[in-house]
């Protein structure tokens, strides 16, 4: 019987043994995504399909994660957080009442607080109120964004040039290709208040800049103009706003 649920793991061949794995039942399989040399003797625990990944990138290892899963229903997890699956399954039963592709849920930190400020109930998820999405935030409906043809851009996020963005992006591809999202009040899992999503000067300024040029293409300056104004003292004032205004530097191409 097809499992409704896959977790899909992303990790480093030297963190897979540290992999916080729940208790699942048999609507729920977990699949490990690793990139790098295992080492010598390692076996996956018991219950979890160990991917290799060839290659660097998350980005590869979100997309061997669509290809492996054989749930209706995919969850990105990283190899730090520790899955609520209560809330998962809350967001599965809420996207299959809607005919929705994808779900964007919330993090918890180690404290027990909100990582961040998110919408009250249930809001549609269009280009402009999607960004600030984690990996670990997202479920999505297998078939739908296999169908769509789908997959994460990998030169985006962690462990490629281009560090940031990956998750808009991937939320952006399936909202153009005609797929629906949502956000929805459910905790997916707990992870450590620090992130990449949370760093915001220098080289981190430009990374954004790309991800929006990259979704927004030839329409992206008055993005940037708005993104710069409202963030411009996390950019480090009005002299870096405008060079994130000014940035217009699209992704090489794949």
């Amino acid at each position: 019987m097809r499992p409704t649920l896959t977790i899909g793991y992303s990790s480093l061949a030297s963190r897979a043994g540290d992999v916080r794995l729940p208790v699942v039942g048999d609507d729920v399989e977990v699949v490990l995504c690793v990139q790098g040399e295992l080492p010598s003797g390692y076996s996956a625990p018991a219950g979890v399909r160990l991917v290799t990944v060839p290659g660097r990138g998350v980005a590869r290892s979100r997309n061997a994660a669509i290809d492996a899963a054989r749930g209706r229903y995919l969850l990105f997890c990283d190899d730090d957080v520790r899955v609520d699956l209560d809330g998962v399954r809350a967001a599965v039963h809420e996207l299959s009442r809607r005919g929705a592709a994808v779900g964007l849920g919330r993090g918890m930190g180690e404290d027990g607080t909100l990582r961040k400020a998110y919408p009250p109930g249930v809001r549609r998820l269009t280009l402009f109120n999607s960004a600030k999405a984690a990996t670990y935030e997202m479920l999505v409906d297998v078939d739908q964004v296999r169908s769509a043809g789908v997959r994460f851009d990998e030169r985006f996020g962690a462990g490629a040039d281009l560090y940031l963005g990956d998750e808009y992006i991937f939320i952006a591809d399936c909202l153009r290709a005609g797929l629906k999202g949502w956000s929805v009040p459910s905790v997916f899992g707990v992870h450590p208040v620090e992130s990449s999503g949370s760093r915001w000067g220098g080289r981190d300024a430009h990374v954004r800049a790309v991800a929006l040029n990259r979704v927004f293409g030839r329409a992206a300056l008055p993005v940037r103009a708005a993104f710069a104004w409202r963030s411009r003292k996390r950019l480090g004032g009005w002299g870096a706003a405008l060079r994130f205004t000014l940035d217009g530097e699209r992704p090489p191409r794949p």
